[in-house]
């Protein structure tokens, strides 16, 4: 059953190996077969199911009548504990998912027995030097293999049947902080793929590998490198003119960590490119300029990565805006002219429409609220900005922040609506300029100021302006306008569904699994998940069944920096599936037993407070704004007092390397650990009073200080 990585022989690979017979093949996934997708409706065989990137199922078995008959199929338990955000891909009758640390699980899609699974043997004591958590957004499926890139920067192909390992090959410089969670593509026979890592001072590029052999055929850098090592093209050179300073000394950013599309009757392939490393433009090219390619949609010859054109959304970017959300292609009537268009939602709160032939600019409305510009200029291309937007000589509140109006969550194009359903984000944030800013070397860097207080300035930051808002969002992009709404709790939508049945699924935070009515927005079903989703699902049928599967698991960059607490959920990461008079039930899961109380710390405040800063600067990422977790690692402030008396062995002395705990003994003194374990012990007594009802106005100081800690973090 299946394949293991020669490097990882874990005991549970072994096992599967023995108990398992080979998946069944079913038909070579070739070009035709997917530009086929829409009509195959039972399969889902690419990333956003065709390769338009709708992710809209034809399938119709399943209606806006019978919805609330849904119920539980089958449901598979992941090993680890960490988020999941992939989206599974079926093909004849099997499907293909990622977990945690890039595993990927070959399932029987009818009854979610096991056929095999491989490790691609990523290192777990290396989880620091990856960014926004061990995830993975899944596979890509050609002819007789299924493609996975990892973590730690291979592209791998496995053989669709075993699982067998069939080549690998290194995608990065595994000496900087480059990784990979996104899913490649796959152009007629290359494999494309990009990477992330743009705030550890990496330069962004996307290259494209032989299907068949993996042998590297090109490389597009989306950011110029260092002059005096000379250009790699011409193209380079012109864009170095749009930088200023030594912006290579710090990367650049401008990475391709997700979003990418294929028209193969243009042969046109699109690429969105990332944020700015750092973020702010002042820190990385002091005296302006666009900084090309940065939050830009570049079109690319896929068998060669010949530049065709680019349209840049944000020039120079300094907001972490970027243009890596999911880019959907169609073909519509604008104006009165057929024009074939692709369309984004991307952070910085506007619509695109974009010509895909051109690289015109079409559209640019906002479908959130937007205060850093007041509209985009159509001769131009270019955002007329509101004055100050930069923060450069005063703070400005900018909305949305770098969470983004949308993020890497994804939409889904309906066509029988003509809507597009986007998981809406609507936060505010104060940016402001940091005034010594020092460029860290394989750390988080920003360039403006965050604050890791979990009250007073906080406070006052949550009274400049409405904050914090997240729903399901119906857009018309014809008509430029919301359609409906429907709200979502603790700014917690996950990816979404729609289907040829009239209707939208999409998983939220608050541990359900919903699905709403395409035309109006009305909840027609809900489950409950035992935890929270960010993943979007998928729809497709075996034997004439439709079905529809969504991996519930809480976590991922945007889940674990925001930190803002769930409802009580299990530690079980799972596929679960639906269909139509399913009845399987999930096991419950126990709470938590009671805790003591955590230990008094004995340094004085400034010493919290220099912990605190430490913390927002090392641990936030991980932990959680104000320590407070997400769920997908241990919450520091709920922990049994024994990790307190051991707290150096794992910070400093790498105690839970094996658990993707990192060490971090080379950048902390002792001293400063003992300083971060004071601002941990003493938000952990703050939660344990607020547990023992102890403090009516404590417990609100603390509650609202969890909500408003997390809208300071403006990164992914």
């Amino acid at each position: 059953m299946g394949s293991c990585n020669p490097f990882l022989q874990s005991t549970l690979c072994l096992t599967l190996l023995l108990l398992a017979a080979p998946a069944p093949q079913g038909a070579p996934v070739t070009q035709q077969r997917l530009i086929d997708a829409p009509q195959q409706a039972e399969h889902w065989l690419a990333h956003g199911r065709d390769l338009n990137e709708t992710r809209f199922s034809p399938l119709s078995q399943i209606t806006t009548d019978n919805v609330a008959e849904l119920g539980l199929a089958w449901s598979y338990d992941f090993p680890d504990t960490r988020g999941l955000e992939g989206t599974p891909l079926v093909a004849d009758g099997v499907m293909y998912v990622t977990g945690n640390w890039s595993v990927v699980h070959a399932l029987d899609a009818a009854t979610g027995k096991p056929l095999w699974i491989y490790d691609p043997g990523v290192d777990r004591q290396r989880a620091n030097a990856f960014c926004c958590g061990v995830v993975n957004r899944g596979v890509a499926l050609w002819e007789d293999s299924v493609l996975v890139a990892t973590l730690d920067g291979y592209l791998v192909s496995l053989d669709r049947a075993s699982g067998a390992e069939q080549w690998r090959t290194l995608t990065i410089d595994q000496e900087k902080s480059y990784s990979i969670t996104g899913a490649p593509r796959v152009a007629n026979g290359v494999v494309v793929i990009g990477n992330g890592g743009s705030e550890y001072g990496v330069r962004g590029y996307v290259s494209g590998y032989a299907a068949d052999t993996g042998e590297q055929l090109w490389r597009f850098y989306t950011v110029p490198g260092n002059p005096a090592d000379g250009f790699e093209s011409p193209l380079m050179a012109t864009a170095a003119e749009t930088w200023n300073g030594q912006w290579w000394t710090m990367g650049g950013g401008g990475t391709v960590w997700d979003s990418m599309a294929y028209d193969p009757e243009l042969d046109l392939l699109y690429v969105g490119v990332g944020n700015g490393g750092p973020h702010n433009r002042e820190m990385r090219s002091p005296g302006g300029g666009d900084n090309l390619f940065l939050a830009s949609i570049v079109a690319l010859r896929p068998q060669t990565g010949e530049y065709v054109w680019h349209y840049q959304q944000n020039p120079g970017e300094t907001w972490d805006y970027t243009a890596t959300q999911q880019m959907v292609l169609a073909d519509i009537s604008w104006r009165g002219e057929a024009r074939k268009v692709l369309m984004q939602a991307p952070k910085n709160g506007f619509f695109f429409i974009i010509d895909r032939i051109t690289g015109e600019l079409l559209s640019a409305e906002p479908f959130v609220p937007v205060s850093w510009a007041s509209h985009y200029d159509l001769e131009t291309g270019r955002p007329v900005e509101t004055p100050g937007a930069r923060y450069v000589d005063e703070p400005f509140m900018l909305r949305p922040s770098g969470l983004g109006g949308h993020n890497w969550h994804a939409m889904s194009y309906n066509p029988d609506t003509g809507l597009m359903y986007i998981p809406a984000l609507d936060f505010s944030a104060r940016m402001e300029q940091e005034e010594q800013y020092t460029w860290l070397e394989g750390q988080w860097n920003l360039g403006y100021k965050l604050d890791h207080s979990p009250f007073g300035k906080l406070l006052t930051q949550a009274l400049l302006g409405r904050m914090m808002d997240s729903y399901l969002l119906a857009w018309d992009p014809l008509q430029q306008r919301e359609v409906w709404r429907a709200p979502v709790p603790d700014m917690g939508g996950g990816g979404v569904l729609s289907t040829g049945g009239g209707l939208v699924f999409q998983g939220i935070s608050d541990n359900r699994f919903k699905a709403y009515d395409a035309r109006d927005g009305r909840e027609l079903w809900s489950f409950d998940t035992q935890h929270g989703i960010v993943a979007a699902p998928v729809s497709y049928a075996v034997n004439g069944r439709q079905y529809v599967t969504v991996m519930a698991g809480q976590g991922g960059g945007f889940s674990m920096t925001i930190g803002l607490e769930r409802k009580p959920a299990t530690p079980k990461r799972r596929v679960l599936t639906f269909a139509l008079d399913g009845d399987r039930v999930l096991p419950g899961f126990e709470l938590p037993p009671g805790r003591e109380e955590p230990p008094v710390t004995n340094l004085d405040a400034a010493a919290i407070e220099r912990g605190g800063q430490t913390y927002t600067r090392l641990c936030v990422r991980c932990h959680g704004a104000g320590v407070v977790s997400d769920g997908s690692v241990p919450d520091l402030r709920k922990l049994d007092n024994s990790w307190y008396d051991r707290f150096d062995d794992v910070v400093l002395g790498g105690l839970m390397l094996d658990m993707g705990m990192p060490r971090f003994d080379q950048v902390l003194t002792p001293r400063q650990s003992e300083e971060i374990k004071a601002y941990v012990l003493t938000r952990a007594r703050d939660q344990w009073q607020l547990e023992q009802n102890q403090d009516w106005w404590l417990a609100f100081k603390t509650w609202l200080a969890d909500k408003v800690a997390a809208l300071l973090i403006l990164f992914i």
